[in-house]
């Protein structure tokens, strides 16, 4: 795995967590801040082709 895809896979992993704290807590501006990123972070990892985990449930 490259630089590039665990920077992307490390942010993805972190605001999936953020997310779900988000939701646990109510807070839905940080929850839609947080789902943008997410899809952010996926629409680049498709333009370089790069794998990426799906969320972590716990």
């Amino acid at each position: 795995m490259g630089e590039l895809s665990r920077a992307i896979q490390q942010r993805l992993d972190d605001a999936y967590e953020s997310l779900r704290h988000a939701r646990a807590v109510g807070d839905t501006y940080l929850a839609d801040i947080r789902q943008e990123e997410i899809k952010e972070l996926r629409r680049i990892a498709a333009n370089h082709d790069i794998g990426v985990e799906p969320p972590r449930c716990e």
